[in-house]
């Protein structure tokens, strides 16, 4: 064969096998759905795909420099009709606004929107015997989301476990709850997932003892986890404090990735019913938790029923030889019901799914 026809069959093969490359990537990357199918998945869910998951154009501004509809977010939510059927966005611009905020259960499908965690609070101070009542922020209304708010209690630290000492940031108390991208602190008692089916994804929690607490049945996705050191006690604190009371009732806070970090040492949770069900999945547990792991402390009754468990975790604090016997190293097949998103029914609900 002559060189130039060499030459001229080579390259045309060469732009056929290229062609013929491009039409499999093509075809790879537009038969993926683009909604996010698992725990696991890589996509981003941002605000703009949130917006155009719930399908509204229905927003209410929020500006503390009056730039808005209203100065106050309670006012934004005050004129929600009562019934919602429809999302409607509350656009809460950069600010700290200093009030405490209560979603009724009359106002369903409200998407808080701010501005990043970092520049977008909601804050009060107040400590209280009543956990509900000292909350800065309460949702009490099924089919919300919040993504990019920062919620805090900054009541200075009281009396341990006294009334002095209950000052929550954020309390969950409705089905079909998702906050994305927030951010939630307090000394103690800092996100009360008191029921109802929840979701959240890339969030920081900060508190010291059982600050994640409640019967929710929740997911905790990428989720960043800091440890305060409680000096006023000398017990260990705790990151979870799940209070499943039966065989019966379905609830339950599963971490899948995120990490738990912190000063000083910290179980990873404790009993707080015969139930208790927690499990942490492929997280990175640095030095602060404890090698015990779990406690039931406080806990009267037997331990057979705990479901508090690891699966495949990693750092420093993760190593299993110091747990208490009780605690379970959870295997492939065991692991599975928690780490999907049909543990909380997501694809039946959660926009990003739908």
């Amino acid at each position: 064969m002559p060189s130039s026809s060499y030459s001229s069959w080579n390259a045309s093969t060469l732009m056929g096998a290229i062609h013929a490359s491009i039409a499999i990537i093509f075809v790879i990357l537009y038969s993926v759905p683009s909604h996010v199918h698992g725990l696991d998945a890589e996509k981003v869910i941002d605000s703009p795909l949130l917006t155009e998951k719930i399908g509204t154009n229905r927003t209410i501004k929020v500006d503390i420099n009056g730039k808005g509809e209203f100065k106050s977010v309670q006012a934004a939510i005050d004129s929600v009709p009562e019934g919602n059927s429809k999302w409607v966005i509350i656009h809460v611009r950069k600010g700290v606004y200093r009030e405490k905020v209560h979603i009724p259960k009359n106002k369903p499908y409200i998407f808080m929107r701010g501005n990043g965690r970092g520049r977008t609070a909601i804050v009060w101070s107040q400590s209280s015997e009543d956990n509900i009542e000292s909350a800065t922020f309460k949702v009490e209304a099924p089919h919300f989301i919040a993504f990019g708010v920062s919620f805090k209690n900054e009541a200075p630290t009281g009396v341990a476990y006294t009334s002095q000492n209950q000052s929550v940031a954020a309390f969950v108390g409705a089905d079909k709850v998702a906050f994305y991208h927030c951010a939630f602190y307090s000394t103690h008692n800092t996100l009360f997932d008191y029921k109802g089916r929840h979701y959240y994804d890339n969030c920081y929690i900060q508190g010291s003892i059982d600050f994640i607490f409640g019967r929710g049945r929740s997911i905790f996705h990428s989720c960043e986890i800091f440890v305060i050191d409680d000096k006023r006690v000398k017990i260990h604190g705790s990151v979870t404090g799940q209070n499943r009371e039966s065989a019966k009732e379905k609830s339950g806070f599963v971490f899948v990735k995120g990490k738990v970090y912190g000063i000083g040492g910290v179980y990873l949770g404790r009993a707080r019913g015969a139930y208790s069900t927690v499990v942490f999945a492929k997280t990175y547990f640095s030095m602060t938790i404890v090698p015990e792991g779990w406690t039931n402390w406080s806990y009267v009754g037997s331990t057979e029923n705990l479901y508090l468990a690891e699966y495949k975790c990693h750092g420093p604090g993760s190593n299993a030889t110091g747990r208490v016997h009780w605690a379970k190293q959870l295997n492939d097949e065991e692991v599975g019901p928690f780490m999907s998103i049909d543990f909380i029914d997501g694809t039946q609900w959660l926009p990003v799914w739908l």
